[in-house]
């Protein structure tokens, strides 16, 4: 698929790796409809991008954004799942000092889950849904995974979530597949984004030291892997690490 073709969502738009996709789509000549829970940020895009707030983890939000984006551009074609959070910690901790024993929450676990899961398995309900009402055909989803799907410690929630998602990747596109609908999913690394930017400095340190390629990654970087995803039509049902070579 052409980008200029595309009617877009990108959900997670308002900074980072979300708002490059969307001001790299809308350069393209393609109809993007960005969500963020911050509409301060979202403002930010530039004129021609459609933006409205948009809470994943909260089911009547998407599926009232999905009708509206789909009624701002006159047809919807294309999602782009990248609305993501974190809340890192151990499953289990020890702390070395005083000996106490700390759990990681069940707020922390189900908000992550909520989001990063439960939402874009939503949005990507949705969205389907609206392109198979309406007879809208080819379609392509792209769903933003991560390298911790394959473990990382620290990560329970996130890892839980991302691998679930590389695995519906898979799920989805045979499911869509009668609807002419592809569903690929880009798995990135460390990358230079206000989520990274907030990391404990000798931490994000040590693991860029363990790339291979010398650096963190880029938002470019991942938008060139998003756009195969998106223009390739042979491509379909399988995640592509963009990493750099790290290796947890």
């Amino acid at each position: 698929m052409q980008l200029k073709d595309l009617k877009v969502v990108v959900t997670g738009a308002a900074q980072g790796m979300g708002a490059h996709f969307a001001q790299r789509l809308h350069e393209a000549g393609a109809q993007v409809a960005v969500g963020d829970i911050s509409e301060e940020k979202l403002a930010t895009l530039p004129a021609g991008i459609h933006r409205r707030r948009l809470d994943v983890s909260n089911e009547e939000d998407c599926t009232s954004f999905v009708n509206w984006a789909y009624q701002t551009m006159g047809g919807l074609n294309g999602l782009i799942n990248n609305a993501g959070i974190l809340r890192d910690a151990l499953l289990v901790k020890k702390d070395k000092t005083t000996g106490q024993v700390k759990k990681l929450s069940t707020a922390d676990w189900n908000a992550v889950i909520g989001v990063n899961l439960t939402g874009a398995t939503i949005m990507v309900r949705e969205v389907v849904a609206k392109m198979v009402e309406t007879e809208q055909k080819p379609g392509v989803i792209v769903n933003m995974s991560s390298i911790a799907r394959h473990g990382n410690r620290g990560q329970s929630n996130y890892v839980s979530a991302k691998a679930a998602l590389a695995a519906n990747t898979v799920t989805w596109s045979k499911e869509f597949a009668p609807f002419g609908i592809r569903v690929g999913a880009i798995a990135p690394g460390l990358i230079e984004t206000p989520m990274t930017q907030g990391m404990n400095q000798k931490a994000r340190d040590t693991l860029v030291a363990t790339i291979p390629v010398g650096r963190i990654g880029l938002p470019e970087d991942i938008w060139v892997a998003v756009k195969f995803v998106l223009e390739c039509d042979y491509f379909n049902g399988r995640t592509i690490d963009v990493d750099g070579g790290l290796y947890f």
